[in-house]
């Protein structure tokens, strides 16, 4: 797997926690691991309480069901981890030589396609809580504005005042950009997910086209 694959990071992670109990420690380093091995879908509860040498209603009476098993480790995970991976690829697609936003915008959007191609089941999971929890979307919003939004504003003003686009309200541009590329992001991996590859250089340059076309000074 690839470094950007949350569950090897996951595992990782909860090597080194001493917040749970060792049943419980036990329960979830098996459960990421299978997820690692046979994918999310394709692991039940039940091979999971075998694998830990648990009851299957242990796991149940813990966290519920197999989605919230996952989400108990990986939203404090992305708390944590957020702030650093945000910086990564900033640093990688964000660099001097980016002269135009819309290169910045290539960069952007092919690294982060590349990452939900990589997480896409934790992705699938992770929308559809948000989608349905307003408490899910308050812990969550202050790190991504933190960590995301504001690296984004400051490329927009960046690009603005070299004259490269439109003199748009940057508030306005970031919604117009969330808009598309998350839009982008729900319909092809939760929404209507296709079994076909993605060729995601050409998606890639289809959406940075559709924003551009809008926003080319």
């Amino acid at each position: 797997m690839s470094k950007d694959n949350l569950l090897d990071a996951l595992i990782e992670q909860t090597r080194l926690s001493k917040k749970q109990t060792d049943k419980q420690q036990k329960i979830i380093e098996t459960a990421i691991s299978l997820f690692a091995e046979k994918g999310y879908a394709n692991t039940s509860t039940n091979e999971i309480a075998k694998a830990a040498g648990v009851a299957e209603g242990t796991i149940f009476r813990h966290y519920g069901t197999k989605d919230n098993l996952l989400l108990s480790v990986i939203l404090p995970f992305l708390k944590e981890a957020l702030p650093g991976m945000a910086e990564n690829v900033f640093k990688e697609v964000l660099k001097e030589e980016t002269l135009h936003f819309e290169d910045f915008l290539k960069g952007l959007f092919k690294n982060r396609i590349k990452f939900v191609i990589e997480n896409r089941e934790i992705f699938q999971i992770i929308v559809k809580e948000i989608l349905y929890s307003d408490s899910l979307r308050q812990e969550i919003a202050p790190f991504f504005m933190d960590s995301v939004i504001k690296r984004v504003n400051q490329a927009i003003e960046k690009f603005k005042e070299r004259g490269d686009i439109k003199d748009i309200p940057t508030h306005k541009l970031l919604k117009l950009l969330m808009t598309t590329f998350g839009g982008f992001l729900v319909t092809n991996f939760v929404l209507i997910p296709s079994q076909e590859k993605m060729d995601i250089d050409q998606e890639t340059e289809n959406l940075v086209r559709f924003v551009m076309d809008g926003i080319r000074k």
